[in-house]
C-alpha cells in the first residue's frame, strides 16, 4: 500500500528522474533512494525503480530511429549480449540475500557517482577519438564481451551504465555521437526491458509504486526537460552528484553505527 506521502514524494523523484534523463542521465540516483525510503527492500527499490524508469528510455529510442538506421550492423552484436547479460544480472540480483544487497549498495550508488561525476569529460575525449581503421574482428567480438558485462551490471544495479556502453561503442572506432546515444540507448532499453520483465514475473516489483513513478518519469521526461535545460547540464549533473555522495555517506554511516 502507498501512502500519500510516500506517492507524493516517488513522483516527484520520478519527475525528475525523468528529466535527469532526458538532459544528463543519472535518474537512478533519485529514484532507487525514493523507493529504498519508501519500501525498505533494497532488491524490490531497485526492481521497481527499473520498471518504472523503462518506458522513459524507450522515448530516446524513438529520438534516435534516423541515427539508428545508419549504424544497423553493430545491432546484433550488442543486443545479443545485452540480452544474455541482462538475464544473468538479474538472476545474481534475485539469488542475492536482501541483507547482502543492502550492504552493498552504498558502494554501487557511489561507483555510479564517480561515473556521473566523470562523465563530460569521457565523453569529450570519446567524441574527439580518432576512427583511424575498421575494428578488426577480434575486437568486436571483445566489445561484445564488454557488453556482456555491463549488461549484467545493468540488470543487477543500472546506474551509469550510459558512459559504460559510451565507451564500448568507442572501441568500435564509431565517432557520430548521436549514433552512439541512439545504440546506447537501444542497448539500455533492451537491458533495461529484460530485467523489468523478469521483475515482474519474480515477483519483486511494488506495483503501486511502480505505478506512480512510471507517470511521473513519462510527464518528467517531456515537460520537466525543458526545466533542467534552462539550468544547464552542469548544474543538473553536479545536483545529482551531490545527492548520489549524499546518500553514499548517509547509507554508510548506518551501516557502521
Amino acid at each position: 500500500m502507498t501512502t500519500g506521502t510516500q506517492g507524493l514524494v516517488l513522483f516527484v523523484a520520478a519527475v525528475l528522474a525523468g528529466a535527469i534523463n532526458a538532459v544528463a542521465g543519472g535518474g537512478t540516483l533519485v529514484t532507487f533512494p525514493a523507493l529504498l525510503w519508501a519500501i525498505g527492500d533494497a532488491k524490490f527499490a531497485n526492481a521497481t525503480s527499473t520498471l518504472a524508469l523503462w518506458p522513459g528510455s524507450l522515448g530516446g529510442v524513438w529520438g534516435y530511429r534516423r541515427e539508428l538506421r545508419q549504424c544497423e550492423q553493430w545491432m546484433f552484436f550488442l543486443l545479443v549480449p545485452s540480452v544474455v547479460g541482462g538475464v544473468a544480472g538479474a538472476r545474481l540480483l534475485l539469488s542475492t540475500a536482501p541483507e547482502t544487497f543492502l550492504a552493498i549498495v552504498p558502494y554501487l550508488i557511489l561507483s555510479a557517482t564517480i561515473l556521473f561525476t566523470l562523465q563530460g569529460q569521457l565523453g569529450r575525449m570519446l567524441r574527439d577519438r580518432e576512427a583511424a581503421v575498421p575494428p578488426s574482428g577480434w575486437l568486436i567480438l571483445g566489445v561484445a564481451s564488454y557488453q556482456l558485462m555491463i549488461a549484467s551490471y545493468g540488470c543487477y544495479f543500472g546506474a551509469g551504465i550510459g558512459i559504460l556502453m559510451l565507451s564500448a561503442l568507442s572501441l568500435l572506432r564509431m565517432r557520430d555521437i548521436n549514433q552512439m546515444n541512439g545504440l546506447k540507448s537501444l542497448c539500455a532499453a533492451c537491458i533495461n526491458g529484460v530485467a523489468a520483465g523478469l521483475f515482474a514475473y519474480w515477483q519483486i516489483v511494488d506495483w503501486p509504486k511502480a505505478a506512480v513513478m512510471i507517470t511521473g518519469s513519462i510527464l518528467g521526461g517531456y515537460g520537466g526537460a525543458s526545466v533542467a535545460r534552462r539550468l544547464g547540464q552542469g548544474t543538473v549533473r553536479w545536483t545529482v552528484v551531490v545527492i548520489g555522495l549524499a546518500i553514499t555517506t548517509i547509507m554508510l554511516y548506518k551501516q557502521v553505527s
